[in-house]
């Protein structure tokens, strides 16, 4: 079997990679039955040669191959037909902006493995990005915290080598007294946690954070059961809530009284509650004046994110009272950053992570006859230009129009 590492297309240029030079070769030594080749790219964070040392070819065309890596959406005219790809499409939610994706690759007969879909059997994600987005997404707030307050200056993260260079310029920064909320437990928000415990930032119980006062920067982890409860009154239910939240509303004011940095690192569902509302946001007691929402749902859980931010501009300032954009910087405005794509910040350590994970998940399911059902599960349209079952509930996405 032939696998592909194909260019990165999509714009603005991401710079990710499945795999690095040295985890693809140690794919080629576990699997010597395989043959990997790597589509030549001048935007990779690992260049051509660095693939060439490890002796594997670079090639302008992966035509021959049988299964197609990458990271982003395909542009349509480059999508190769009767292939296997995997890469983020960015399509199961029924995205309105890439319809015409999938259905394409219907056409084309491709057989189609998202990334977000590669699961294990409870449905909970092996393999992803979140961590790097957590780290990246943290240090961004207090980047801004530090630009607004004119307390410090901390550099891009996309101008630093890798994460340990980022940690090297968190040493030199002091921070003010101020109490933060980390909203999630997956990927994203341990991320964003190892960012706080690096900066010795300490932690605290819900009951300390909701009551108390401190003489030093402290933060909390709030889990969904903190900051969501039942309309009825009765005790919630994680497992509950995930399952169908409609029953739920939002418990988040008690946080948003306490605290200055909110870092939004939690998945949102379908008809969850909102953490917090336009109207909530007007209250004289609502304190939270900066956001790092990772989630990014625009318009959505975090009434502040009205709209997605760029690595090259990431962050704006959300007027609660006109409910309107101003300067990240403007007296009485949430500072916000909502970049929506934060690993590509940090290409190198996020794109060394990814490999691992799919080495370790994806790879070996080619050679074991899948018999954990990674591929199974994770594949959404067939060979023959049908959605697979699990997938189904996408044809009205496909039929539209």
């Amino acid at each position: 079997m032939k696998f592909g590492i194909i260019k990165e297309r999509k714009s603005p240029p991401d710079r990710r990679v499945v795999f690095s030079p040295e985890k693809l070769a140690e794919a080629k030594a576990q699997f010597p039955q395989a043959e990997f080749v790597v589509e030549s790219s001048d935007i990779r964070v690992f260049s051509d040669d660095a693939y060439r040392k490890y002796g594997f070819e670079i090639t302008n065309d992966v035509s021959d191959c049988d299964v197609l890596i990458g990271v982003k959406e395909v542009p349509l005219e480059h999508l190769i037909p009767n292939k296997k790809y995997f890469y983020f499409s960015h399509t199961i939610k029924k995205q309105p902006y890439n319809r015409k994706l999938l259905v394409d690759m219907l056409n084309k007969n491709i057989e189609m493995y998202d990334h977000e879909t590669i699961v294990k059997k409870s449905n909970s994600r092996l393999i992803g990005f979140g961590r790097y987005a957590g780290l990246v997404g943290a240090y961004n707030g207090f980047r801004a915290l530090g630009l607004r307050d004119k307390l410090f200056q901390l550099p891009k993260v996309e101008t630093l080598a890798d994460l340990n260079e980022v940690k090297a310029e968190l040493d030199k920064i002091t921070l003010p007294n101020i109490k933060i909320l980390l909203t999630g437990t997956g990927k994203v928000a341990m991320g964003a946690k190892e960012i706080l415990d690096h900066l010795k930032i300490k932690q605290v119980s819900d009951a300390l954070y909701l009551t108390s006062q401190f003489t030093e920067p402290v933060y909390v982890m709030a889990d969904v059961m903190e900051y969501a409860k039942r309309s009825d009154g009765k005790v919630g239910d994680k497992w509950e809530f995930y399952k169908d939240p409609s029953g739920y509303q939002s418990n988040f004011m008690p946080y948003a009284k306490e605290t200055d940095y909110f870092i939004a690192g939690h998945f949102y569902g379908n008809n969850a509650p909102f953490l917090f509302t336009r109207e909530d946001a007007k209250q004289p007691d609502f304190r939270i004046n900066l956001v790092a929402d990772i989630s990014c749902d625009i318009d959505g859980p975090v009434a502040s994110t009205i709209r997605p931010s760029t690595i090259a501009d990431p962050f704006y300032g959300y007027d609660p009272h006109s409910e309107t954009e101003v300067a990240f910087d403007a007296d009485e405005a949430i500072t916000m950053m909502a970049v929506d794509n934060l690993p590509c910040e940090l290409p190198k350590d996020a794109s060394e992570g990814f490999g691992d994970m799919f080495l370790e998940h994806v790879i070996p399911a080619f050679f074991n006859d899948d018999k954990s059902g990674i591929l199974k599960r994770a594949r959404i349209t067939t060979e023959d230009g049908k959605l697979t079952e699990r997938f189904k509930y996408l044809q009205d996405y496909v039929d539209v129009g």
